[in-house]
């Protein structure tokens, strides 16, 4: 079991999703983004204010 070490970044927004996953060189094929409680696609405008949350995408059978 891996578990992944809690970061911290900021950026200026209005962003969108993908952008902020490209900057961070992260696939998003790998990752779900959730901001509150909802989750967000890779079109998703992201604002200076909002907190999101990068989890890693599991799945098992």
């Amino acid at each position: 079991m891996r578990i992944p070490k809690r970061q911290e970044w900021e950026f200026k927004g209005p962003r969108t999703v993908k952008s902020i996953l490209d900057e961070l060189r992260i696939n998003p094929e790998t990752v779900i983004v959730i901001r509150g409680d909802t989750l967000l696609t890779s079109d998703a405008v992201v604002e200076d204010t909002d907190e999101i949350e990068v989890r890693p995408a599991l799945s098992g059978g």
